[in-house]
């Protein structure tokens, strides 16, 4: 149980989709006696959880790796050794997970025995149309499930900078909203579900860039034309993006290939965004060849192949 970048109670009337904001600021206060369960304690959730560790919280922490649970426990943290354990007690449970199989797959196992009336926030990249139907059964047991997928990485997990995208009802949203506080800025993108929804959305933007971005800086050096300076003229032109800013200066130039969001996790984020477009009766021919050109880049490199590393794909193996 370790996640992505880099996903309540049915869905009621009234949710909109008008963003809202809750700012890094002064970080408020955690009572005491207050208890978070933290079930994924991976390269983004370890972080995550020992910042709300410092922040006062009394953190009950499981994953299945037992690497991750040491990790956790020196930041101060209770290691849980099973996941009955980490929820024992606890008013807000969070899920830093893979995908929603896992997802599913933890709510539903027997150890998940949560509190009537406590409040489920799965920050995992899920699928939304089954974030939706997994809200309502919750709902049934009285606990309540909102969505707040990241964006931002291992760095930004680290120093509480995250990008945070949620869904639910505002008086969910408002619960949780002090500790999403110290993890990151939060936006608010509508009802149960819109997190994941806009998550996976914003990856398949990510990922075309960077796939187009990689072709464009390929076709010029093949040309004549050095990388750095096509960077500088792009970052100044209209071809700008986080692709040219950050991932080919600070990944791909180097030769690190070390962003610490892995090709896998890109693809399937491409996909549930394809997939929710499909769903919805959207067109997306472009999205669907963004896809079927990262199946194929997962394919032919490493199962451990950095998103970044699709350069090398595109060098070596995309014409064959």
């Amino acid at each position: 149980m370790s996640a992505d970048d880099d996903t309540t109670a049915t869905q009621r009337p009234g949710t909109g989709s008008v963003a809202h904001r809750e700012g890094l600021g002064a970080e408020p206060t955690a009572e005491p006696t207050e208890t978070v369960g933290f079930i994924g304690l991976g390269n983004m959730g370890g972080p995550m959880a020992a910042r709300l560790v410092r922040a006062g919280y009394r953190v009950q922490g499981f994953d299945l790796a037992e690497p991750a649970r040491q990790a956790f426990a020196g930041t101060g943290g209770t290691v849980a050794p099973e996941l009955t354990g980490a929820v024992r007690g606890a008013s807000v449970i969070v899920l830093m997970l893979p995908n929603s199989d896992i997802v599913e797959a933890t709510v539903r196992d027997g150890g998940f025995a949560v509190e009537y009336g406590a409040t489920v926030i799965d920050m995992s990249s899920s699928e939304p149309m089954r974030t939706r139907a997994l809200a309502a059964e919750l709902a049934e047991r009285g606990v309540t499930l909102v969505d707040a997928p990241v964006s931002g990485g291992v760095s930004r997990a680290r120093t509480g900078e995250l990008t945070i995208m949620t869904g639910g009802e505002p008086a969910d949203l408002d619960r949780v909203a002090p500790i999403l506080t110290h993890l990151g800025t939060a936006t608010r993108a509508g009802a149960v579900g819109s997190g994941h929804a806009v998550k996976a959305l914003n990856n398949l933007l990510s990922a075309t860039h960077l796939l187009v971005t990689c072709e464009a800086i390929l076709a010029g050096e093949r040309f004549g034309l050095d990388p750095e300076t096509m960077l500088s003229i792009f970052n100044g032109s209209s071809g700008r993006s986080g692709s040219t800013e950050n991932k080919w200066p600070n990944f791909i130039l180097p030769g690190t290939y070390d962003s610490g969001f892995g090709l896998r996790l890109m693809l399937k984020d491409v996909r549930i965004a394809t997939a929710l477009a499909d769903q919805v009766g959207a067109p997306d021919p472009l999205g669907h060849a963004t896809a079927e050109l990262w199946a194929r880049a997962a394919e032919a490199l490493e199962a451990t192949a950095d998103h970044t590393e699709i350069v090398n794909w595109l060098r070596k193996d995309a014409s064959r």
